[in-house]
């Protein structure tokens, strides 16, 4: 059985042309998966074979312009400009290639309702969101300190650490591990996920990005390479 995977439309991470130092990429706002084999063939039998295909809405994240255009949790997109749209891969390639202001027409099949066109100006995507883009382009994620506070004080400065690094990425060639701590990002030392964020808009995806890391007691710099480098 194919497995549903959900994708948020902040990344489409290795879907989309490299951007210049703090990119304004396209989004939407929602988080969307695949659909399971199941779901293919029961949306195939009750709306026709056609509609075996799409990507489902699983979040509309408020105050976005997929929540403006009145997208809903659990609607399934299956055109984007008229163009099939068969799972999440080609909806963020789509995304990718939009314009920020620009107003596109989607078309969802909706529960209850059938096919039904949906126009949404498409948004830039914040700032916070496309850092993580940016540190995805590389092939890592970043997660928030998880230092718990001492007894009757605040809670311990703990600089921010990777949570993930997707296989066969710029990164991963790098040595980039699991665990690792974040100490300085693009010569800038960073002590907080803000200014992890910050320094990965002012360098961009394009690279080389030097990372200084820590990993146990050790010091450990590494620069992953340049887009197109292999």
């Amino acid at each position: 059985m194919r497995r549903a995977v959900l994708a948020v439309l902040l990344l489409a991470a290795l879907t989309a042309p490299a951007m210049a130092a703090t990119p304004r990429w396209a989004w939407l706002g929602v988080r969307i998966r695949d659909l399971s084999e199941q779901e293919m063939e029961d949306i195939s039998k009750r709306f026709g074979m056609r509609e075996g295909f799409g990507a489902v809405i699983v979040e509309v994240i408020k105050e976005t312009p997929a929540a403006a255009a009145g997208l809903e949790t659990g609607d399934l997109v299956v055109a984007f400009r008229d163009r099939p749209v068969v799972d999440t891969r080609s909806l963020q390639r789509a995304i990718a290639s939009t314009t920020v202001g620009e107003t596109v027409r989607l078309t969802v099949l909706r529960r209850e309702e059938g096919r039904r066109p949906v126009q949404v100006k498409v948004g830039p995507m914040p700032d916070q969101v496309a850092a993580e883009r940016v540190a995805a382009e590389y092939g890592f994620l970043v997660r928030e300190p998880d230092g718990q506070p001492e007894l009757g004080g605040a809670r311990p400065a703990v600089t921010p650490s990777v949570a993930a690094v997707l296989p066969r990425s710029r990164a991963e060639r790098a040595g980039v591990k699991v665990g690792d701590v974040l100490t300085e990002v693009n010569g800038r030392p960073v002590v907080t996920l803000d200014a992890v964020r910050e320094a990965l808009l002012a360098a961009g995806p394009d690279g080389p990005l030097p990372l200084v890391l820590r990993r146990d007691q050790e010091r450990i710099v590494v620069t992953l390479e340049p887009t197109g480098s292999r």
